[in-house]
C-alpha cells in the first residue's frame, strides 16, 4: 500500500534507517525536526498518517498534536516517546492518538503500527473471509446433523458471529455465501421446530429448551433478594442476538456480565403472546383461563399487553416472592427521561420491571416511513441504527444510573425479528388477523411448504376464537400476502423487518445477568 507519511522528531537524522526501511516498503515519507514545521506541513499537504515525537523543543508533541487535529482532524497520529509517564499517555490518548510507541522503536514496530492503522480494516476483513472459508464446510456438516436445542443455539450464535465479522467487508461474495448458508440453517431450523414444538410446550421428551413462559421463574426470580441490592429486569422489546452483541460492549463500561444465554420464544413470536407469557409465567391459553378478561383476543378492542404489571404481581405471589416491586412501560422519549431522573425512587424495591419498546417501534417505523427504510436498508444498517439510538437514549442513562447506584440487572427480550424477502399467498375470512408472519382463523388457504400449521391450538396452548380456528406460521424469511392487490403489497412489505413466525432470528433470543463494576 502506498501512503504519505509525515514524521516529526527532533532526532530525525538518527532515524534515517527507519525512513529508508519504510521507503523500501513503498511508503512516501516526509520528515521535519520540530512541531511548528509539522503543523505547517500538515496545512500544506494531506497525510495518511503522522508519526509524532512527544518530547521536542519548542512546540511539544502534545501541543503539536492538538494543532494538527484542528487542521486534519481525522488523520491517524502515532505518538512516539521516551517517557512512560502515565499522565503523558493519558493526555495523548485524550488527544485521540491512534497508537503509542516507546523509544527505542525498531522498523518492524513502525511497520506493524502502519498496517494496523492504514490497512487494519482490510486485513481483518481478509482474515475473516479466510477463516469463514475454512469453517464453511464444518458449518455445512453440522447442518446435516440432528441438532439438539442447545446445539441450535450454538450454531445460531456462530452464524451471528460470522455475520458481524463479515459485515462491512469488501468481499460481498463471501457475505452472500454466508446468507445462503444462513437460509439453509433457517430451513433446517423450521423443520426442527415443526417436529418438536408441541412436545416442548407440553413438557414431553428430554430435550426441552428454556421457553418464554419459564424465563422469569428460571432467570429472574432466583435473583430477587431483599437483602441484596435491587434487581432490575429490563426487557427491550424485539431485540435480536446480533443487536445485543453490539450493545454488550457498551454496557461493559458499567457492568460485568455474570451469566448470559438464549431462550426459545414461544409461537407466535409476537408481543401479545411472547411477552404476556414471560410476565404471567404461563402459556397464552392458560392466561386466558386463569386471568379472566385480561387476555384480549386480536379481533377484540383494547390493548393486548395492558395487564403485564398484574401478571408480574400474580407470578411473584405464586413463586413465593412477596416483595416490594414496580413495573414501568416506556413508550416515549419523555417517559424514558422521567424514569432515568427518578431512579432513586426505585432503589428501595426488591424488583423493578422495565419494558422499553423502542426496538419494536423501530422495526414498525421502518415499514411505514421511507426515511427509516433508507436508514435501515439491511441487517447491518438495522444493527447500526439500534446501536446509535441506544448510545443516545434515556435507556442508556437508565442502565448507567442503575450501575452507579449498585443495582443488578437482568436484560431480556420477548422475541426477535427477521427481514422478510419471499411472499407467500394466503387466503382467510374477514376475521383473520393482519400480522404478516402468522395467521389464525378458520378456512385458511395457504402454501403448505411455506408454513407450519397448528390445527389444534389447544395442543400449543393457544387461544381459539371458535372450534375451527387454526394457526399458520410463516417459515424462514417468508411473509403472507393476500391475492388481492398482490404485487402492491409484495413491493411494500418486502425487505421490511417482521416478527410472529418461525426463524432463528425470531425464536432464539438473548438474556443476560449484569452486575455493576
Amino acid at each position: 500500500m502506498t501512503a504519505n507519511i509525515l514524521w516529526a522528531d527532533d532526532e530525525i537524522d538518527l532515524l534515517r534507517p527507519h525512513v529508508l526501511f519504510l521507503e523500501g516498503k513503498g511508503y512516501s515519507v516526509d520528515t521535519v525536526n520540530n512541531g511548528l514545521d509539522a503543523v505547517e506541513r500538515s496545512k500544506a499537504k494531506e497525510y495518511d498518517i503522522i508519526f509524532l515525537d512527544e518530547n521536542m523543543p519548542g512546540l511539544s508533541g502534545l501541543e503539536t498534536l492538538n494543532r494538527i487535529k484542528i487542521v486534519q482532524p481525522h488523520v491517524p497520529v502515532i505518538m512516539i516517546t521516551k517517557s512512560e509517564e502515565e499522565h503523558i499517555m493519558e493526555e495523548a490518548i485524550g488527544g485521540k492518538i491512534s497508537d503509542y510507541l516507546i523509544k527505542p522503536v525498531n522498523p518492524n514496530q513502525i511497520l506493524l503500527s502502519l498496517k494496523k492503522n492504514l490497512e487494519g480494516r482490510r486485513l481483518v476483513s481478509e482474515k475473516s473471509n479466510t477463516n469463514y472459508q475454512q469453517q464453511f464446510r464444518q458449518l455445512a456438516m453440522r447442518l446435516g446433523d440432528r441438532l439438539s436445542t442447545e446445539e441450535w443455539k450454538d450454531l445460531y450464535s456462530e452464524l451471528v458471529r460470522w455475520e458481524l465479522d463479515l459485515s462491512g467487508g469488501q468481499d460481498q461474495g463471501m457475505t452472500d455465501i454466508l446468507r445462503s448458508q444462513w437460509a439453509e440453517a433457517n430451513a433446517q431450523f423450521c423443520r426442527f421446530v415443526g417436529d418438536n414444538y408441541i412436545d416442548w410446550v407440553n413438557g414431553k421428551g428430554t430435550d426441552i429448551p428454556l421457553q418464554s413462559h419459564q424465563l422469569f421463574k428460571a432467570k429472574v426470580a432466583p435473583l430477587i433478594d431483599e437483602k441484596q441490592p435491587p434487581l432490575f429486569m429490563i426487557l427491550i422489546d424485539n431485540l435480536r442476538l446480533d443487536q445485543w452483541r453490539l450493545l454488550e460492549p457498551i454496557l461493559g463500561q458499567f457492568y460485568r456480565i455474570e451469566e448470559q444465554g438464549m431462550f426459545y420464544s414461544i409461537l407466535p413470536t409476537a408481543t401479545q403472546y411472547a411477552r404476556n407469557a414471560i410476565f404471567a409465567g404461563m402459556m397464552p391459553s392458560e392466561i386466558e383461563k386463569r386471568h379472566p378478561g385480561k387476555w384480549i383476543n386480536e379481533d377484540e378492542e383494547g390493548s393486548k399487553n395492558a395487564h403485564e404489571d398484574e401478571f408480574v404481581s400474580a407470578q411473584l405471589q405464586r413463586l413465593g416472592k412477596n416483595v416490594k416491586h414496580s413495573y414501568h412501560k416506556i413508550l416515549t422519549l419523555a417517559a424514558g427521561k422521567k424514569l432515568a431522573d427518578g431512579l432513586d425512587n426505585l432503589m428501595s424495591n426488591a424488583l423493578n420491571v422495565i419494558v422499553y419498546n423502542f426496538v419494536d417501534m423501530l422495526s414498525h417505523a421502518r415499514t411505514e416511513m421511507e426515511v427509516i427504510r433508507e436508514l435501515a436498508a439491511d441487517d447491518a444498517a438495522y444493527r447500526s441504527l439500534t446501536k446509535s439510538w441506544f448510545e443516545h437514549s434515556p435507556l442508556f442513562d437508565i442502565f448507567k444510573g442503575i450501575a452507579e447506584r449498585g443495582g443488578r440487572v437482568v436484560i431480556a427480550t420477548d422475541h426477535g425479528t427477521i427481514r422478510v424477502s419471499e411472499p407467500s399467498k394466503i387466503v382467510g375470512d374477514r376475521n383473520t388477523n393482519s400480522n404478516l408472519r402468522y395467521k389464525h382463523g378458520k378456512n385458511l388457504s395457504y402454501e403448505e411448504r411455506d408454513v407450519l400449521v397448528v390445527k389444534d391450538p389447544a395442543k400449543a396452548f393457544l387461544p381459539k376464537a371458535n372450534v375451527s380456528t387454526v394457526y399458520a406460521f410463516a417459515k424462514g424469511d417468508r411473509f403472507f400476502v393476500y391475492p388481492n392487490n398482490y404485487n402492491h403489497f409484495v413491493t411494500y412489505y418486502r425487505h421490511t423487518f417482521q416478527h410472529g413466525g418461525i426463524s432463528l432470528e425470531e425464536m432464539l433470543v438473548p438474556w443476560a445477568v449484569l452486575k455493576p463494576r
